[in-house]
Order: structure tokens, then C-alpha cells, then sequence
């Protein structure tokens, strides 16, 4: 499910989808700053950082942010993963997350122990973009306040495996040196046939796969990873679907597909839209425009036929940036997803 935010009292702290470097939180927590936009060798390049009031002393709760930033030379897009783990002794009660516009999906797991939390955010997202999710901290009466707190990202499109582990020492209270996680393998599945309807389990076996996504047909599947397995639930699909597994080390991909078999699952809803904000600018392109509706998640955007540029879309909402028009007048803007093409709705050119 999305994630909303339901802490009294945050609300006024995650309203924003970027904040400054620095930004304090209305907790006291001290957001995680933006990485500095570095130089990368992936086009779409991703980055995580962590920061917050850790337990320690005589303090035995806390609270941290995970963040991450589109740091490469082109927009981010597709699925990015985020995992948390925590030492023993250290809990938290789930991931915190609201950001504006919600032209995205953002959905989180949280382990029986309260120790890992897995989480997906798909959008698409503009270079020096920052995004981040919330966590509170608690300790175990008992346990000493002790081990390293670490946070990773991994998204499918970036080929550049640096900036995606973070870590924090709550014993020297200090970030121990970058580290980068060792590129994944794929040796094989222990299923590669299950319905169109998907939640068929699958075991995917190789080595490096930990704080690993799965994904099926290009679709993340929920399950879990350890450094040799990754044990996942099909989603729906049709055909010969490939199967990979991304890790902030890369993308490794399996040497089988999974094969669906049966009837396909029923087609998503067509898309609607009901409004846009705001429904004219120039000519010459360049406007971004918020595309309201239902039933938009994974859409592309058209513009009298035009695909818009920028586009992310979560469930009711798009943001797309309007191309150029051949000439001032209206056109019809339409949103196309897996259920079909909406119906048109007007937007006009100005000269």
C-alpha cells in the first residue's frame, strides 16, 4: 500500500518534497542532506544519504531520514529501492512519507523484528531531486546501544554502483568511509512457470543479493534477499517475462525467464482525466503542467499527440512538462497507461 504520513505532529515536516541541505525537522532530526551532484559514469545515478538524532548516552529513542537524489545527467526513472537495517537492540515503527506533488508511488516493508525496512519509491525524477522517508528509533532495555546503522539505494537504470551504501557507527557516533557493495550474479530460479494472475513463489539464487529488489517483467515482485537467495511472489503478468535483480552493486539478470502461463490478470482501469492546473501556456512548450485524474500510475502524458517530457505519474496525479505546439490554439492532453488512453481534455497554446 502507499504510505501516508500518520505521526501527529510531522505533518508540517514532510510536507515538502525537497528540502534544504540542513533542513531541520519538526522533531528536532536534522533531515539527510543532498549528496553534491558528482560527475557519474550512469546517465540515471542515484544516491542515499542518512542523518538524524541517533539513540546514544542518555538518550534510548531517536529518529533519523533516509534520502535519496538523482545525482547522474538525466532524469530518474523506474523503481528505486531503499532498505534500512538496524543493529540489535535498535527498532523503528515504519517508514514516514509524504511528499507534494504525489505524482509518484511509494510503498514500504517492515521484518517482524522491526530491524529491516524495504521500501520502493517509482517516479521519475529531475537531477539534484531529493526525496527522503522518516523513521523514530527505539532501543532494547538491556541491549547496549551499539553496531552500525546502515542505509542503501539501488534503481535498475543506474549502472554506477558508488553512492549507494551509507553507514553510521552509533558507538563512534561517526559515518565510517563509502563503501560499495560487490555486483550481484544470477545462477538460476527455483521456478520459472506460475498463472498470469502471478503469487506463484520463486526462489532466485546467486550471490551478492543482498538489499536486493527483484524484478519480474520489469516489475518489482515483494519478497526478500539474502546475500545467496532471494525468495519473491510473482506479480501478474503474461509471456515469457525476464527476471533480474537489482542490488546497489547492479543489476544482474537471470539466465531463465519466468514464463506465465494461463490467462493473462484482467487489464488496470482505463485511465481518466478530469483536470489539468494550469490548462494553458505557450506555444513554445517548456510549462509544467499537473495532470489530474484517476487511474494515471505508469502513464505517459501526450499533448495533441505530443508525448510531454518529465513525466511521473502516481495514482491521481501527473506532472509532465508540455512540448511544443505546432501553433497557438487548444489540443486535446491525454493520459495512456496498461487499461487504455483517457479521454481528451483541453489545453491551450498561447501565442
Amino acid at each position: 500500500m502507499i504510505t501516508r504520513l500518520a505521526k501527529a505532529g510531522l505533518a508540517a515536516a514532510l510536507s515538502a518534497t525537497t528540502l534544504a541541505t540542513g533542513a531541520v525537522l519538526a522533531t528536532g532530526a536534522t533531515a539527510a542532506a543532498a549528496p553534491a551532484a558528482t560527475a557519474s559514469t550512469s546517465a540515471q545515478h542515484v544516491t542515499v544519504a542518512q542523518n538524524g538524532n541517533y539513540p546514544g548516552g542518555f538518550f534510548t529513542t531517536g529518529n533519523m531520514a533516509v534520502g535519496w537524489t538523482s545525482s547522474g545527467t538525466a532524469d530518474l526513472a523506474g523503481p528505486t529501492h531503499i532498505t534500512l537495517d538496524l543493529p540489535p537492540g535498535v527498532t523503528t515503527d515504519g517508514a514516514m512519507f509524504f511528499a507534494t506533488p504525489q505524482d509518484y508511488t511509494f510503498t514500504s516493508v517492515l521484518s517482524p523484528d522491526h530491524r529491516h525496512l524495504e521500501a520502493v519509491f517509482t517516479a521519475t525524477r529531475a537531477v539534484g531531486s531529493y526525496n527522503f522517508m522518516k523513521l523514530n528509533l527505539a532501543t532494547t532495555p538491556g541491549v547496549p546501544i551499539a553496531g552500525t546503522i546502515t542505509a542503501t539505494v539501488a534503481n535498475p537504470n543506474d549502472t554506477d554502483p558508488t553512492g549507494h551504501v551509507s553507514s553510521y557507527d552509533l558507538v563512534s557516533r561517526s559515518y565510517p568511509p563509502a563503501t560499495v557493495q560487490a555486483a550481484p550474479a544470477v545462477t538460476g530460479l527455483g521456478t520459472t512457470t506460475g498463472p498470469g494472475a502471478g503469487g506463484t513463489a520463486v526462489t532466485v539464487s546467486g550471490s551478492n543479493l543482498a538489499h536486493g529488489m527483484v524484478l519480474v517483467g520489469g516489475g518489482p515482485a515483494p519478497g526478500a534477499c539474502t546475500d545467496t537467495a532471494c525468495t519473491v511472489t510473482t506479480p501478474g503478468g503474461s509471456g515469457s517475462a525476464p527476471v533480474s535483480v537489482v542490488t546497489p552493486g547492479g543489476t544482474a539478470t537471470a539466465p531463465a525467464a519466468f514464463d506465465y502461463t494461463g490467462a493473462p490478470p484482467p487489464a488496470p482501469a482505463a485511465p481518466v482525466v478530469s483536470s489539468l492546473s494550469p490548462a494553458s501556456g505557450p506555444a513554445a512548450g517548456g510549462t509544467r503542467v499537473n495532470v489530474i485524474g484517476s487511474n494515471l500510475m505508469y502513464g505517459t502524458v501526450a499533448f495533441g499527440g505530443v508525448p510531454a517530457a518529465h513525466v511521473s505519474c502516481g495514482p491521481s496525479f501527473c506532472t509532465a512538462t508540455a512540448p511544443a505546439g505546432a501553433q497557438p490554439g487548444p489540443v486535446g492532453v491525454t493520459v495512456t497507461t496498461a487499461g487504455g488512453t483517457s479521454a481528451p481534455v483541453t489545453y491551450t497554446y498561447t501565442a
